[in-house]
């Protein structure tokens, strides 16, 4: 069977040693029954607790789960790195608590045939989550349309599905953290590519793995810097979906 025909879906983990076990094992349950290859790939950025251990016998005990880990924090470093690492031509990405709901991933999987990004998007679906985080993310999507004129409705990491071979593109422009995906999508839009965005179900309730105030002022920085360097030069070529 082709590589074409799996799917890779990666993970990235910084200090999840409380749900990694648990979690992986539910996502190697779900996609056993989707009848395809499949591979999942834990990325750890940073991670300080038993987190590496616990990977790494969990990549020992069973084939289809790899792992890999980077002593700084980085989820884009991680991401760059899982894409070279995939075995797929599908990639699919995940958070380790799954607050998205996993049927985007066999969703994604079917959408992949006829794209080349999948978008999983709370503000179209539902979404549980702290009203802090809802607010700092509908003013960061608002401003990404007015700056990028892309007009998708989630840039979080979790509930992406990417062809590998668009992203080995982008591979060497992305950035270390967590601004790669807007790269991505901005990238992609503005290239023709074909992008789906489709609703999903997220209930995230726990503390973030990020410095919410750091978040912030990375992302809208770059997304500024973004927008001085490309953002007032490229017109969007049509592509298969708005």
């Amino acid at each position: 069977m082709r590589d074409e025909e799996g799917v890779t879906v990666f993970v990235p983990v910084f200090n999840e040693e409380g749900l990694l076990e648990t979690n992986t094992l539910r996502l190697r349950a779900l996609l056993a029954s989707l009848e395809l290859p499949y591979e999942i790939i834990l990325g750890s950025n940073g991670s300080v607790d038993g987190t590496v251990p616990m990977g790494e016998r969990l990549s020992r005990r069973y084939g289809e789960i790899r792992f890999f880990h980077l002593t700084r924090k980085g989820v884009g470093s991680a991401f760059k790195k899982g894409v070279t690492m995939a075995r797929y031509g599908r990639i699919v990405t995940m958070d380790m608590d799954l607050s998205v709901h996993m049927k985007f991933i066999p969703e994604a999987c079917r959408l992949l045939e006829s794209y080349d990004v999948v978008i999983g998007s709370k503000i179209t679906g539902s979404q549980n989550r702290p009203r802090i985080r809802r607010l700092a993310s509908t003013a960061f999507i608002r401003l990404a349309g007015v700056l990028l004129r892309i007009h998708f409705h989630d840039y979080s990491i979790a509930a992406k599905g990417y062809r590998k071979a668009l992203i080995e593109e982008y591979l060497p422009l992305l950035n270390d953290k967590t601004f790669y995906v807007v790269e991505i999508l901005y990238r992609a839009r503005h290239d023709g590519m074909r992008l789906k965005e489709i609703p999903v179900q997220c209930s995230d309730m726990r503390e973030s793995r990020f410095n919410l105030a750091h978040e912030g002022i990375h992302k809208f920085g770059h997304l500024f810097g973004l927008w001085l360097r490309n953002g007032i030069e490229r017109t969007p070529r049509p592509s298969g979906d708005p």
